[in-house]
């Protein structure tokens, strides 16, 4: 999708045209807020990991109530924050800490392994020529991360079937049962 239908899609639907507020300008925002959050992917690699920590912190709450139970309020926070900070897709398998928290998502053919090969030379993707090629982004933000060389990890196709489902909860359930059967492992191998 080029920047110009982008425009389009957001553009108001009514003649009341404000201002202050054009929708090229809604669309440079996004864009901008995205390009800073690789810019500091370090400090966001920092908080996330202290955000998953409180998390699987209250696994014993989202369990009582059930993870099914708590997924459509937690889904709708996580839809904004990422949405706005990253221009999250909610494909359920956010890989954001292994790509310089640069969504792979955005990439128009959705690649999740690196550059399709037609980067052009001033580092633009071929499909959006006015857009930074998304794992050129990612190798800048992977860069400035404490544990970067995550990048190099071969990621798994998304699983179309966890589209718009909680990527959070997902972790935190998954972090929750390997600390239980690592506490069930040291248990059976004390006696």
């Amino acid at each position: 999708m080029t920047q110009a239908t982008q425009v389009k899609k957001a553009a108001p639907k009514s003649d009341y045209k404000p201002a202050d507020v054009s929708p090229q300008r809604r669309v440079q925002r996004s864009f901008a807020i995205r390009l800073w959050s690789i810019r500091h992917s370090r400090l966001l690699e920092w908080f996330y990991s202290r955000f998953a920590d409180m998390f699987l912190l209250l696994h014993p709450l989202w369990k009582g109530l059930g993870y099914g139970r708590v997924e459509a309020p937690i889904k709708f926070v996580e839809k904004r924050v990422k949405g706005f900070m990253f221009d999250c897709r909610m494909c359920g398998q956010c890989i954001l800490s292994s790509t310089g928290m640069s969504c792979p998502m955005n990439c128009p053919k959705q690649l999740r392994n690196g550059p399709c090969g037609g980067v052009r030379a001033n580092g633009n993707c071929e499909v959006e020529p006015d857009m930074p090629c998304v794992w050129v982004k990612a190798w800048e933000g992977s860069r400035n991360m404490e544990h970067g060389d995550k990048i190099l990890t071969v990621q798994k196709p998304v699983d179309q079937s966890l589209r718009e489902t909680s990527a959070w909860l997902r972790v935190t359930a998954q972090s929750a049962a390997a600390r239980e059967a690592a506490a069930k492992a040291n248990t059976g191998a004390a006696a």
